[in-house]
């Protein structure tokens, strides 16, 4: 089945906003990346998917010649920075250059050799140590070898196109439904 970008059906999924920076033969790169996810804890491991194969996008061939990148979690007040990440390949646009124009800080990677966003949610510096094509998207495993993250910032949320902030905190159940659940489990334990 092919469900295509912006199909309804794919609606309801909510990721956060990974902005991927990376160096190499397209020089200094950043992009935005719906699928950026964590993947173990240890070793701490995170997956970039990134469209196309293993070097059609800019920052595919930037990570496959340098094996490394970054993963900056946008933080809620980055949803511009995020766009501009996202529009345009980093072949034709120096977006580091035009992120800074509209008032966008980097530092460079304590590990790796990678321009860092500041002012995110968390900020995560990878080696590569995996690349497999996935249908139409490559995905690079990255072992994170340092990261450092604000608790004054809350992650930007991105769902079908929009970006979101973090709604309502709900809590875990209370005390009497985590009991109810566990004599439940209890009686309908496979034995």
């Amino acid at each position: 089945m092919d469900l295509g970008y912006g199909n309804q059906k794919a609606s309801k999924f909510a990721t956060n906003v990974g902005i991927i920076t990376t160096h190499g033969p397209n020089g200094e790169n950043i992009m935005s990346a719906e699928w950026t996810h964590y993947l173990s804890y240890s070793p701490a491991l995170i997956a970039v998917c990134i469209g196309g194969g293993p070097k059609e996008k800019a920052t595919a061939e930037n990570i496959c010649a340098t094996k490394e990148f970054g993963v900056n979690l946008a933080s809620s007040g980055q949803n511009v920075f995020a766009s501009i990440a996202g529009k345009s390949s980093g072949r034709e646009v120096d977006k580091i250059s035009v992120l800074k124009e509209m008032g966008a800080h980097f530092y460079k990677g304590k590990k790796i050799n990678c321009p860092m966003l500041k002012g995110a949610a968390t900020n995560a510096e990878c080696r590569l140590i995996e690349t497999k094509v996935l249908g139409d998207h490559t995905m690079f495993v990255g072992e994170v070898v340092e990261i450092s993250s604000d608790d004054s910032k809350m992650p930007l949320v991105y769902q079908f196109g929009t970006y979101h902030l973090l709604g309502e905190k709900l809590g875990k159940p209370n005390e009497g439904v985590l009991a109810k659940i566990e004599e439940l489990k209890e009686k309908y334990a496979r034995k």
